[in-house]
Formats: C-alpha cells, sequence, structure tokens
C-alpha cells in the first residue's frame, strides 16, 4: 500500500511537467502562473486555521440582521433602532414590514414591526458598511465627493461594464479612483494578482491597514446618503389607505397647482410627509381611490410614493413622501446655472427616463409628464410625481382637452395624437419627455416661447419642433427630436432613453457629427 501511494506520487509529479500554465487576464495583460508557486493570501488568523465558514451558516444567526439606516419608531407598534443594531426577525410574512425583536440598541428586548428594507441579514455581504451593490460608477464618485468623506473614503460596487465583478472605488486627494476586484478560479478576491483573500471583508480589512499599490489606505467606508423611503408610512397604513384628517398637520405651503395646493405637512406628530389638497369638486373621491389602488403597487426609486388618502370630506387629501427642494421646474428656475452644469442637468433627465422606464415596463401612462410634476430632494435626488391623477382629472363629460389658450390642458407639453385623437400611450409620454429635456436645458423657460397654444397646436401639426436651446450638445438635441417624431411607433422607448442618457458621459462621440460640440 505505501509503495502504490510512493507510486502514485511520482506519477501525478511527472504529469504536472506536461501540463500548461494557468493564464488569466487582468486589465488587458496576460498572467502566467506556475502551478506549484506559491500564492500569497491574506490571513490574519493563526497558522493553521480551520476552513473559513461560509457565510449564514450560523444558525444561531439565521434570523438575525443588523440594522443599515436608523429609524424612528412612528407608531405606538414600531421599534426604534440605529445604525448598527442588531434584530431578530420573529415574523417575515407580514410583507414589509417585519415583526422583529430589538437584541442591542435602544429598543433592546422590545418587540415590534421594522421595515424591511432598513436591515440586512447579519455576516452577509449586505450588512457591510461598504457595500453599495446598485451604485453607478458616476453616483459613486458623487456620494465619496460629498461632505463628510475624508481622504480614503471607499465603497465597493457593482461594475457597469462587466457584469458579475466588482470595483473599489476610494477618495485620493479630491478624486475618485476606482480598482477592479477579480477573482481567482477558487473564488479568492483580488485588487493585484500577488495577493488573494478569502473574502471582501478579509480584502477590506487587509487595505486598511496598508495601501500596498492602492492610491490610499482605505479608510471609512463611504456615508450613506439618506435613508430608503419604507413601503407606505407604517403597518398599520399599508393596506388602509384612508386615514384621519386628524393625523395630519399641515405645515408651510410648497406650491400650488391648477388643481390644488401643497403643503409640509407632519403624520401622527412623528413622519414628515407632502400633502397635496385638492380643489373641492376636482375629482371623484371613488375615481381616484380606484386609480390608487393600481397607483399603490408602483414602486421604484424615482416615482414618489403615495402613502394615503382622506376622501370622506373636501378637500381631499394626497399623502406622499416628502421631496423638500419642492418641484424641478422651481429648482431649474431659482438656480439658473448658477450652481448646475452640464452634468446635474443629465443627471436629471437620466433619473426622470428611469422612472418612466419603470411605468413602461407596469404598462402605465403618466399622462402629465413635465418638469413642474418632477419634485427634488436631497443630493439632487429627482422623483416623478402625480403619475395617474391626470386621468382622473380629465373626466369624460368635460372638453378639457379643448385646445384654448388659458384652459385646462397643458397643450405645450402633449403629443399631436393627444391632443387631435385623444389618444394617450407611453409614446405620448415619450413626446412629453423631450419637452422635459427642453426644460432642463434651458433652466425651467416655457417651451414654445413667444408662441400661443393655439399656435403651437397648428404649427406642430405642419411639421414644426423647436430649435435646439443654447448650450445643448448635439446629442442631446438628437435624443429630444427623437422624443418628437411624429409617429409614435418611431419614438425612442424609455429604457433606451435611459440607458443613453446613464451613459452620456462614456458614448464614443466620434460616432456622431461634431457631436460634441454645443449650439450656441
Amino acid at each position: 500500500m505505501e509503495l502504490q501511494k510512493r507510486l502514485s506520487t511520482c506519477w501525478d509529479r511527472f504529469l504536472s511537467c506536461f501540463r500548461k500554465p494557468e493564464q488569466s487576464e487582468t486589465d488587458g495583460s496576460t498572467v502566467i502562473t506556475n502551478p506549484h508557486a506559491k500564492v500569497s493570501t491574506y490571513n490574519p488568523g493563526p497558522s493553521n486555521p480551520a476552513p473559513p465558514q461560509k457565510r449564514g451558516s450560523n444558525p444561531a444567526a439565521r434570523n438575525q440582521y443588523v440594522a443599515l439606516y436608523d429609524y424612528s419608531a412612528r407608531t405606538a407598534d414600531d421599534l426604534s433602532f440605529n445604525t448598527g443594531d442588531r434584530l431578530e426577525t420573529l415574523n417575515k410574512d407580514t410583507g414589509e414590514w417585519w415583526f422583529a425583536k430589538a437584541l442591542t440598541g435602544i429598543s433592546s428586548n422590545r418587540t415590534g414591526y421594522i421595515p424591511a428594507n432598513y436591515v440586512a441579514p447579519l455576516e452577509s455581504i449586505d450588512a457591510e458598511p461598504w457595500y453599495f451593490p446598485e451604485t453607478k460608477r458616476q453616483d459613486a464618485e458623487k456620494m465619496l465627493l460629498a461632505e463628510g468623506n475624508d481622504q480614503g473614503a471607499f465603497l465597493i460596487r457593482n461594475c457597469e461594464s462587466q457584469k458579475g465583478e466588482l470595483s473599489l472605488s476610494v477618495l485620493d486627494s479630491g478624486r475618485v479612483k476606482h480598482y477592479k476586484l477579480r477573482k481567482l478560479e477558487n473564488g479568492q478576491y483580488f485588487v493585484s494578482r500577488t495577493k488573494s483573500f478569502e473574502t471582501l471583508k478579509e480584502l477590506v480589512e487587509w487595505y486598511s491597514g496598508q495601501a500596498d499599490g492602492l492610491c490610499a489606505r482605505l479608510g471609512e467606508p463611504c456615508r450613506k446618503m439618506e435613508a430608503p423611503t419604507t413601503y407606505g408610512l407604517s403597518y398599520n397604513t399599508v393596506d388602509t389607505w384612508e386615514i384621519p384628517r386628524t393625523s395630519i398637520k399641515l405645515g408651510k405651503k410648497l406650491g400650488a397647482g391648477q388643481f390644488g395646493e401643497v403643503y409640509e405637512g407632519l403624520w401622527n406628530d412623528t413622519t414628515a410627509v407632502a400633502v397635496k389638497t385638492l380643489k373641492p369638486g376636482t375629482m371623484d373621491a371613488a375615481d381616484f381611490l380606484r386609480e390608487a389602488q393600481f397607483m399603490k403597487r408602483l414602486r421604484h426609486a424615482k416615482l414618489i410614493q403615495l402613502y394615503a388618502v382622506c376622501t370622506m370630506e373636501e378637500p381631499i387629501f394626497i399623502i406622499t413622501e416628502l421631496m423638500r427642494h419642492g418641484s424641478l421646474l422651481e429648482h431649474l428656475q431659482m438656480d439658473r446655472g448658477r450652481n448646475l452644469g452640464i452634468s446635474d442637468q443629465i443627471e436629471f433627465a437620466a433619473q426622470v427616463a428611469a422612472g418612466m422606464a419603470y411605468l413602461e415596463q407596469q404598462n402605465y401612462i403618466h399622462r402629465d409628464l413635465a418638469a413642474r410634476n418632477v419634485l427634488v430632494g436631497e443630493n439632487n435626488i429627482c422623483k416623478v410625481a402625480d403619475f395617474g391623477l391626470a386621468r382622473v382629472f380629465m373626466k369624460e363629460n368635460e372638453n378639457v382637452y379643448e385646445a384654448k389658450e388659458g384652459g385646462k390642458f397643458p397643450v405645450k407639453w402633449t403629443a399631436p395624437e393627444a391632443i387631435h385623437d385623444n389618444t394617450f400611450s407611453i409614446k405620448s409620454d415619450v413626446w412629453s419627455f423631450g419637452i422635459l429635456l427642453y426644460e432642463i436645458m434651458t433652466f425651467g423657460q416655457t417651451p414654445y416661447p413667444a408662441m400661443t397654444n393655439y399656435q403651437v397646436v397648428q404649427k406642430v401639426l405642419e411639421g414644426y419642433r423647436m430649435q435646439p436651446p443654447p448650450n445643448c450638445t448635439k446629442i442631446l438635441f438628437a435624443i429630444m427630436s427623437d422624443c418628437w417624431k411624429r409617429d409614435p411607433q418611431d419614438r425612442p422607448t424609455f429604457e433606451t432613453l435611459q440607458w443613453k442618457l446613464e451613459d452620456y458621459f462614456e458614448m464614443d462621440v466620434t460616432s456622431y457629427d461634431d457631436a460634441n460640440r454645443y449650439y450656441s
């Protein structure tokens, strides 16, 4: 038996001499590795450690979660917690609000409901403060350059150019550097092939101790922006849309429109909300509630979330999430380009396109897309608002589609087929998006300047289209023009518009005729 083992070992060594060396692509170069050479792997443990434990293999931690954000209880049934607190889920069959027990922190040993999107499984990569999976490269740079991040601030995100790959973004002397994180065949991670790591956490720990080839030693994880929007105001209001009017306190007025006014409000003395109050007789409560049943299922990061309604008496209250900087139209007009550049304008447009691409996917039509119906929050976050309300406002027994000066119909934003044939579709929303792009590029200027609604209706039908606004690139005006094609089917989808705008600064401008030049 011993002789057989020795012969087998010799035979394996003999065969290894004829094996091809392993080749691995990294940053375009080929690395030849000796199969018998030692590869340095980071191991902070003892010289003979136990095999690394798989994530989630600890049965005791299976139902344990860690808080990613602070949360203050909104009702007596909720739990308050801070970032980093540990919680144990007792019932996850309650939708987007889980029943849990606080294991640490300010609510330790208490039970109550928690928003599911505020926590991540303990011992999972999602629980790491430096893991920002869905963050795009441009957003990563913006976040790392924001106030509160110091030298070496970093995050790890999904790589945009190569699906399945990860990128490490690091703040260094006021600039952000990006590194590809690659994997060996054995699953280990590396930045430089000379040193690999069993887990991302070990990689982060190593480069937190020394730069070792990076632009800087890793410091604190990038500060997270605002917490995500919860699904509904609380567990108790998810399925109960009608809430007591007495639970809402109106604050300062944020704006006004043809159908009502918008206020900052406070629900249950705990939660800041926006309250749209509708003029008496503006809409039928039953019609709105039917539409709201579908609207409540539309959930996307770039759509304003409808929380609740008060319809038992007039004026009707529509309760939504609060965006403190008001409408995009006001935001553009107040700034007038003093602090906003082309990158900000493109980012506004890309965010609106993302929200509309979701509505497109859900076979839902906005019907009144314009800068006045896009709201702005902190860090120039944009969300599409008032989707679906236009259908309720436009009562069939009223001639609200009549294209008269001063009428109810937003003629200058509306596609020709919608004006003349009362035909609304996602493609008529695309037309409106082209007008919204014009608003963005002119910092809130009214489209078709010096033209009346009647003139617009006549001229557009004859084939007239607006000229490119000043300081608009040829690429962007080409996108606008595509939105204004006469045949709705020739207009792009919102999905296409989204990726064009998100990849705007990555485009190969040499493929366009003078594409990188501006109109003046």
